[in-house]
């Protein structure tokens, strides 16, 4: 049998290759020309030259592998001869008899794909003596016969099938009821299964347990049933397999004591398998207590659970969200010696990550490596992307824990994905850690982590909003060095954030950049520039800005115009303002601010709360509350409702300018609509009731604020302490002070100043001198504003040393100079940020000096004391500043001489005269008089009698009087 084997294999390939060199030759004659080859010479003698191809790569494997030669040669004739099987066709096969295998037979049926041939060929591969149908054969007549698209076979077809062979139509139709459970359509196994009995078949042992396990895994359990009755009644038994499935559905639909009866008929007693499976259907029906009683029946039937019988408890208790159960669960497992895997460990990390249970979800990472399989990739992940991955910053322990777990994850060589990176950067920054952001950045980027542009901008806005802009700047920096292009969200929130900072200059050095780098600016760069000019009162810069806006194809948005209306009201262009607001509702004819609407679509712009609360706060901080108050009214009518932050600004407006009843009457409406008042609405109120000196009502809001859960912040104690020493409670005014850091809540410098000054105009300076220490001690800086009242008081006082060493402390605490209209502007910047940007020449030239009123006032008080010498040696040390002359000074020079005069130091008057006039500083004609009469008053009457010709001849500009011209 071998030796013919390998003979027709041998023709078989002779044949091919002549079929591919001759092309004409008739199909017919090629089929019948086949004749057997003769048996194979032996070959001649083995060499180490014949295993020479072992040392040959491997080559390729084609893409899709062809079919066998015979199977494409049997295919070949059955197509040839369609018409004449019996005939031809049967005398072509008989020559390959010898090749018939189960996967010939599929290859060629599903090859073919004739229903009508492939019975054909079916029913003849099933009579040839030494081969017999498998089941992957019947599957592929199936397939072929078209059940996989419900179509119903030939009635025909299957009767010649059936008196043919009856035996192989019986295999046909169990074949088809088991398909259709294979395919989970129940239904139409059921209909096939009617066929083959109507066809006068049995159904056989497999095709009954097939109907079962499909039906359980529909859920059809009372079909189920009455299928495994039958079943029953034919002889046959449920197989291991088919019980468990069975079992499991029972348990699934609750009936858990129907799946014990079922045990018990079919005579399966209950082991591990079973019982979990019955476990696993408890456990997707909820009836968690069951599925523990089960637990405790398999140990009471000396079947002891497994590593699967506790991943069921766990995975369905984890499913179903009963983390407490979990908990149990994994207690009891783990001291059997059963562990989660590694993927079932991940998924509980992320069950008790998304309960906020962190602390048992990091001890699941210290009994992972207790186990054996150490926390990884996934694992790490989740803990921190779910701390970090929130729009609100963890708490602080939170975070340490995440950075915890961080220290971990390196040492285990793990890194966090780009997403999570991003996140726990942003929750450092957040929270002052930017150092530590910026290193686990560039520790991720040392482990092949590259961050993009998206990255980085996330990062730079995580510090911008914080404040942060010097290392926003320096990161931006770093993200060109590193080759990342900026895009235009990281230019506009650089501009926004410097525009905000007050820095408009280096703000329109990044616009002027990212024009020139070919990235276009879009509507909320030009918004940003055009607010931050309008704030700093660079109109003619904010209107080349809303120009370059409209010629760049840019149009301006409803977000645009309100903040042109709140740049221009901080401008003090309030007239400009309701121009634009007007033009926007169309009710203008000014042409004025036509320029601000000569983009496309402007027309169908309506302002919204934004802008109106722009509008309305701009006239509340201009005192014109009473067109705020029509303006409310008119957006009410307009379909506009007002939110609460136009609510706010209308009482405190109110509040200002003392109109306390309208600001009540305000407040009213406000909760009329539903809007609860803030911390905010309260301070606004007390501090007008304060100022109004209406005491007992301060306290009545103060009181209603406390009873609605509103805590009071450090704004609103500091009202408070401040109408307190406004009208002379100075004492109330420190038991507030006391209560309100008894309370959490930390005085601010602006608390500590106004404190301050009500103790100084009390009288009580040695407590504000107290105060004053306690302020430092407690880490409050004090400003220039603390300093200047404190050391006021301490020269009313005739506390003149004091004073000094209070300016002497301030000069030495604060750089470079006390400049008034840069406050906000330097605040929470280095000095050599702000020098890198340029800003300190800018400031040299625009700003003015505080300090000099200072120097006038102790040199001032020290000459009423008499102490003169003190009083010349500051006014030197003062006129060391370089800073343009001013009214302090020239006020100062006039003091002094008049109080040298006084004193009988006429001579040294006369030098500071002198010095006075070579500075270019006109003196008022109270100068000459005191010179005129210290002169007289020592006797030296000549010298007077000149000074005055001097002044009647002598054509002087006198400062603050007409010219005189000795006339």
């Amino acid at each position: 049998m071998i030796s013919r084997r390998a003979a027709a294999a041998t023709a078989l390939r002779a044949f091919l290759r002549r079929a591919c060199s001759s092309h004409a030759a008739d199909s017919e004659d090629q089929l019948l020309g086949l004749v057997d080859a003769p048996d194979p010479q032996p070959g001649s003698r083995l060499s180490p030259k014949d295993f020479a191809f072992l040392q040959e790569p491997t080559p390729a494997l084609p893409a899709a592998a062809l079919p066998p030669p015979e199977v494409v040669l049997i295919s070949k004739a059955i197509r040839a001869y369609c018409t004449d099987f019996d005939g031809k066709t049967e005398r072509f096969l008989r020559r390959y008899r010898h090749f018939l295998t189960d996967a010939v037979v599929v290859a060629v049926l599903l090859s073919v794909r004739a229903p009508e041939l492939c019975v054909r060929f079916f029913l003849w591969a099933e009579r040839q003596v030494g081969y017999s149908h498998t089941g992957a054969c019947y599957d592929a007549l199936a397939e072929v016969l078209g059940f996989d698209d419900r179509a119903r076979t030939a009635e025909r077809l299957l009767r010649e099938i059936g008196e043919d062979d009856r035996e192989v139509l019986g295999r046909l139709l169990n074949v088809l009821v088991r398909r259709c459970c294979r395919r989970g359509v129940w239904g139409e196994a059921l209909e096939e299964l009617g066929k083959l009995k109507n066809f006068g078949y049995r159904p056989s042992g497999a095709t009954y347990n097939a109907l079962v396990q499909v039906l359980a895994t529909a859920g059809q359990v009372d079909m189920g049933f009455r299928v495994q009755k039958e079943m029953s009644e034919s002889g046959f038994c449920m197989d291991r397999f088919t019980v468990g499935c069975f079992a499991q559905a029972l348990c699934k639909e609750g009936r858990w004591a129907d799946a014990l009866d079922m045990l018990e008929r079919e005579d399966f007693k209950l082991d591990t398998v079973l019982c979990t499976q019955m476990i696993s259907g408890l456990m997707e029906a909820s009836l968690f207590d069951e599925a523990i009683s089960f637990l405790h029946r398999m140990r009471c039937n000396s079947c002891i659970p497994n590593v699967i019988t506790y991943r069921t408890l766990l995975s369905g208790f984890l499913k179903k969200k009963q983390l407490g159960w979990c908990k149990r669960i994994i207690n009891m497992m783990m001291k059997e010696g059963c562990n989660p895997n590694p993927s079932l460990f991940n998924s509980l990390i992320h069950g008790y990550c998304n309960v906020r249970d962190y602390l048992y979800a990091y001890k699941l990472f210290q009994r992972m490596t207790a186990c054996g399989c150490p926390p990884g990739y996934v694992a790490y992940n989740i803990f921190i992307g779910s701390i970090c991955g929130g729009e609100e910053l963890p708490n602080p322990d939170l975070l340490a824990l995440a950075e915890k777990v961080y220290e971990e994850m390196l040492a285990s060589s793990c890194v966090l994905n780009k997403v999570n990176t991003a996140n726990f950067a942003r929750c450092l920054c957040g929270v002052g850690k930017f150092d530590k952001a910026f290193q686990i950045i560039k520790t991720m980027m040392r482990k092949g982590f590259v961050p993009d542009t998206s990255t980085y901008s996330k990062v730079i806005t995580f510090l911008c909003q914080a404040m942060k802009v010097e290392k926003a700047f320096l990161l931006f920096q770093e993200m060109k060095k590193a080759g990342v292009n900026p895009d235009v969200y990281t230019y506009t929130i650089l501009i926004d954030s410097f525009c905000k900072a007050g820095l408009v200059e280096q703000a329109q050095s990044w616009y002027d950049e990212m024009r020139s780098v070919g990235c276009s600016p879009n509507v909320v760069t030009y918004t940003a520039l055009l607010h931050a000019y309008l704030k700093a009162k660079q109109l003619p810069q904010a209107s080349d800005i809303f120009h370059r806006m409209v010629d760049a194809g840019c149009p301006p948005n409803v977000i645009t115009y309100s903040a042109l209306i709140d740049g221009l009201c901080k401008a003090g262009e309030i007239q400009k303002a309701c121009e634009v607001y007007t033009k926007l509702i169309g009710t203008s004819d000014n042409t004025e601010s036509d320029f601000y609407f000569e983009g496309e679509g402007t027309d169908t712009i309506s302002p919204n709360v934004v802008t109106y609360g722009a509008l309305i706060d701009g006239l509340c901080k201009a005192h014109k509350v009473g067109d705020a108050h029509e303006l409310l009214d008119a957006m009410s009518s307009a379909g506009c409702e007002p939110n609460h932050i136009i609510y706010d600004a209308l009482i405190d407006g109110f509040c200002k300018v003392g109109k306390i009843d309208n600001a009540q009457e305000v407040f009213r409406r406000m909760t009329k609509c539903g809007y609860l008042p803030s911390v905010h609405t309260y301070t606004s109120l007390i501090d007008g009731m304060f100022k109004d000196r209406r005491l007992d009502l301060a306290i009545e809001v103060f009181s209603q604020m406390l009873k609605g859960s509103c805590t009071p912040n450090v704004v609103t104690y500091t009202a408070m302490i401040d109408g307190l020493s406004r009208i002379g409670e100075s004492e109330k005014a420190l038991k507030l002070l006391s209560m309100m850091e008894s309370k959490g809540c930390s005085p601010n410098v602006v608390t500590y100043t106004a404190l301050i000054d009500g103790l100084g105009k009390a009288g009580k300076v040695d407590i504000s001198l107290k105060l004053f220490t306690q302020m430092s001690t407690r880490g409050c800086t004090p400003n220039y504003v603390t300093y200047r009242v404190l050391i006021n008081h301490c020269c009313a006082a005739g506390l003149l040393d004091e004073a000094h060493a209070l300016l002497i402390e301030m000069k030495q605490t604060y750089w470079p100079r006390y400049l008034q209209g840069y406050c906000r502007t330097l605040q929470g910047f280095s000095m050599k940020f702000i020098a890198s940007l340029g800003l300190l020449e800018e400031i040299e030239s625009h700003g003015s000096v505080p300090i000099a009123p200072v120097y006038g006032m102790l040199i001032d008080n020290y000459s009423k004391a008499g102490r003169l010498e003190k009083a010349l040696e500051l006014h030197k040390e003062m006129m060391e500043f370089r800073s343009p002359l001013n009214i302090t000074i020239k006020d100062t020079y006039a003091l002094l001489i008049r109080a040298l005069c006084l004193a009988s130091q006429v001579e040294e008057a006369f030098e500071l005269y002198s010095e006075m006039t070579r500075k270019g500083v006109v003196p008022e004609l109270s100068v000459f008089f005191c010179l005129v009469k210290g002169l007289i008053d020592v006797n030296k009457w000549n010298e007077a009698l000149q000074l005055c010709y001097s002044i009647c001849h002598e054509g002087v500009d006198w400062q603050g009087n007409k010219a005189f011209d000795g006339g």
